[in-house]
């Protein structure tokens, strides 16, 4: 697949993601949206290389998953996550609960990478 190809169909799909959000990623995006934590401006559905991210900030270099079950014990997410790593991202990864139960302690971490 040629490289122009590969960034059309990930755009295609990061737009359609945006529109598919969790209950859990679209709460957390109420909090990341507009530069509401310390200033700092969020991503979401963005394409990064061949991946799509939930939220990043490129300022930061912070990458933001919010996991269902499916992602319990993922070894592709961890050769993601390595190769994220190797382009300078730190990942955060929250389970949909954590961020539908406690928010806060969430925002808290974030908040945390994001000074």
């Amino acid at each position: 697949m040629g490289v122009n190809l590969m960034n059309d169909n990930l755009t295609t799909l990061s737009r359609n993601l945006r529109k598919q959000q969790t209950d859990a990623e679209r709460l957390l995006w109420n909090k990341l949206r507009a530069k509401q934590i310390n200033n700092v401006k969020f991503r979401r559905q963005q394409p990064i290389g061949k991946y799509i991210v939930d939220f990043v900030s490129f300022e930061k270099k912070i990458i933001i998953e919010v996991d269902g079950g499916q992602h319990m014990d993922n070894s592709k997410d961890r050769g993601r996550d390595e190769w994220l790593e190797k382009e300078g991202f730190k990942v955060l990864r929250f389970w949909n609960n954590e961020i539908l139960l406690n928010m806060e302690g969430a925002l808290e971490v974030i908040r945390e990478r994001c000074i």
